[in-house]
């Protein structure tokens, strides 16, 4: 159950209320009495001269992103291992394909070598599957979280934000706007989120999002040339290429992690502080 004084922690009290909300009443919890302070309240609805001024992409409430956001960063975690075993698996198919183009037949002959070739196709494989299987788990995850940050952001400020909703979700898969729409969303549900007196800097969001292009699209363009491969050469020459995107991929997941611990812990204590009313 939500707390019912900030709707964003979860209810930990008889009265319904999180631990945080209970001591900001002054209620006592196992014999002890804390000191007042103040409670969150919901922000107030934006009023003009004709009367409440109606939310421009629909009804938003604040609900908690904590426990959304951590399961995400656990996810993404695995997604790095996966990243991590596709690089182990991607160097060993590389080596061996380079022992093949130069007929190397160190390794006990001819037959050892193809022994090899096959274990390295199996654990290539193994790898991919790991990967694909992460990365759908994580999106899921992950696009709810974005939906709830997106909505809990227009609690913060309903106009601050130049993209419907709809494309919280629909932007990460429609091609071309693929490439820039997920990041301009994120952006404004950062500038929403940032304490108003804080500088929203966007170094963090840039840096993950570049790098997630850049694995992306190698990645698409190694697998392509893995696909087409027929020779040694152009199976280690495509494998390089996926080796690469592996690596930057690596990198984006550590930074998509910072990116997600830190735009929900900011969320969480503007909606604890009680966010302050747009301009209208």
């Amino acid at each position: 159950m939500i707390c019912k004084h900030c709707k964003l922690s979860t209810a930990a009290t008889p009265e319904g209320l999180c631990w945080d909300c209970a001591d900001a009443t002054d209620e006592p919890r196992s014999g002890r009495t804390f000191a007042s302070q103040p409670v969150p309240s919901a922000p107030p609805v934006p009023t003009g001269p004709s009367g409440p001024v109606v939310q421009p992409h629909g009804p938003a409430s604040l609900r908690s992103p904590v426990g959304l956001g951590k399961a995400v960063a656990v996810l993404l975690g695995v997604v790095l291992a996966s990243d991590l075993f596709a690089v182990y698996a991607g160097i060993n198919m590389y080596d061996t394909m380079g022992s093949l183009a130069d007929d190397g037949l160190g390794y006990g002959g001819y037959n050892a070598l193809m022994r090899r070739a096959d274990h390295a196709d199996t654990l290539y494989a193994a790898a991919g599957v790991a990967q694909t299987v992460t990365f759908v788990a994580t999106v899921v995850f992950y696009l709810v979280w974005f939906l709830r940050v997106r909505v809990n952001a227009e609690v913060f400020n309903p106009f601050g934000h130049s993209m419907k909703r709809a494309w919280a979700g629909w932007g990460w898969f429609v091609p071309v706007v693929s490439l820039w729409f997920p990041r301009r969303i994120m952006l404004d549900i950062w500038d929403a989120s940032t304490p108003a007196d804080a500088r929203a800097s966007h170094a963090l969001v840039n840096a993950w999002w570049t790098l997630w292009l850049v694995a992306l699209l190698t990645n698409r363009l190694g697998s392509s040339g893995y696909d087409r491969a027929d020779t040694a050469e152009e199976i280690q020459y495509a494998t390089g290429q996926v080796l690469f995107s592996d690596a930057v991929d690596i990198v984006a997941a550590v930074l998509a992690i910072l990116v997600v611990l830190r735009l929900t812990r900011m969320q969480h204590e503007r909606a604890l502080h009680g966010p302050v009313p747009p301009a209208i």
